[in-house]
């Protein structure tokens, strides 16, 4: 199994709040966000939001102390669930960003096609196996049942 190199989501908290569609149509264009307007807009943390920062995938504007997320860092965290929810490492999606902002060089570019076309082949490999379990089960369930 791949290992998932992102911070985990705390219970209760949905995986995406928003996709990138729905990020791009609730979103006006001078719209800032405080850290805690984010978290709750995102479905994300605080925490989590500090980390995506450390990382180098959120650049947040500073106003004294706080944080302010303008609708590019709404767009990268819209990246950042997506990949996430598709299972890249945060350096894989750190190229996806790099890529929105216009900094990827063309070998980082095909880079990303290539790490998606791994990612299927990942995932086509993991359904099969759970379908594979699945099917096991039932065979034991109706056995037990009988």
């Amino acid at each position: 199994m791949k290992p998932n190199h992102l911070a985990a989501l705390p219970p209760g908290r949905p995986e995406a709040a928003w996709s990138s569609q729905e990020l791009a149509a609730s979103t006006v264009p001078s719209e800032a966000l405080t850290i805690s307007q984010m978290a709750d807009k995102s479905g994300l943390t605080p925490r989590a939001l500090r980390f995506y920062e450390s990382k180098g995938l959120l650049a947040p504007a500073r106003e004294g102390r706080g944080r302010v997320y303008t609708q590019t860092d709404q767009r990268h965290i819209a990246l950042i669930l997506e990949g996430r929810k598709l299972g890249f490492t945060i350096a894989e999606i750190g190229q996806m960003i790099a890529a929105d902002v216009g900094a990827a060089a063309s070998q980082s570019l095909k880079m990303t096609r290539e790490k998606c076309l791994e990612q299927i082949e990942h995932l086509e490999k993991q359904l099969h196996e759970t379908t594979e379990a699945l099917a096991e089960l039932r065979r034991i369930q109706m056995a037990l049942s009988q």
